[in-house]
């Protein structure tokens, strides 16, 4: 009986020695996605974080405000027990851009995403250098949304055809005044952020995020994908997550 016991509890701590975070790293990581989708798209990326002992927050902004989608960032921010390496994709990264001066943040991760500067407005960055795709289009109350006929072109091309399907189906509309909102304090100025470009991005334009990622100094890693880059290749984006995790603080 001892061995049998003895032999368990050895798997049980084997088990969790694969699975651990490695030492000096950063534990807790805050996902945040952007415009037309919900935190669902970040699975894959999450699968592979927590199977490597990191505890992933995902944040499901409502898209109805800036500020509101800031509040949603910083509350489950405030509840990690650690430093925190925030990530954001496409207008996620405007959020994480306010949200990542809360304390707790360590470093900022910014995926296909802009990355504006203090005093800038995400919606003019956007004009800045126009992307390929022309679907988004307004409803009659001021909200957002990508034509279905053209979302898997304009936004996740290099993903199955009924997966993109579902996803214009179930696009969160976002609102058109939270693309209008000043960034008041940039937090890559004053924090290591890493960066993403999508190069078959039609969304926003792949320029443009070369412009951002080196004005900020980002450390940028570049992938042959759509815009819908942390779907359909989780394992570039989660590693670019784990060296923002091994990063300290400036």
């Amino acid at each position: 009986m001892k061995s049998k016991l003895a032999l368990a509890l050895a798997m049980i701590i084997g088990s969790a020695s694969v699975t651990a975070t490695p030492a000096g790293h950063i534990k807790d990581v805050v996902l945040v996605h952007g415009a037309f989708a919900d935190g669902s798209g970040w699975q894959p990326v999450a699968k592979i974080l927590l199977a490597k002992g990191y505890n992933v927050s995902i944040v499901q902004v409502p898209e109805t405000s800036f500020a509101d989608d800031v509040k949603a960032t910083t509350r489950v921010i405030d509840m990690q027990e650690g430093p925190v390496v925030l990530v954001g994709h496409s207008y996620g990264g405007a959020i994480i851009t306010e949200a990542g001066n809360d304390a707790k943040v360590a470093s900022l991760v910014y995926v296909a995403a802009l990355q504006p500067d203090t005093g800038e407005v995400p919606g003019a960055l956007l004009q800045k250098t126009p992307a390929a795709g022309t679907g988004i289009k307004p409803t009659a109350d001021g909200f957002l949304y990508i034509d279905p006929a053209v979302f898997a072109a304009d936004f996740a091309a290099d993903l199955p055809k009924a997966q993109t399907d579902f996803m214009a189906r179930s696009q969160v509309f976002v609102a058109a005044s939270a693309l209008g909102q000043p960034i008041t304090q940039a937090a890559w100025k004053t924090k290591p952020s890493f960066a993403i470009v999508a190069t078959e991005d039609r969304s926003i334009n792949p320029e443009l995020e070369r412009f951002m990622t080196k004005r900020a100094n980002s450390k940028t890693t570049e992938v042959k994908s759509s815009h819908a880059v942390y779907i359909s290749h989780p394992g570039e984006v989660a590693a670019l997550i784990e060296a923002a995790a091994k990063t300290p603080a400036k």
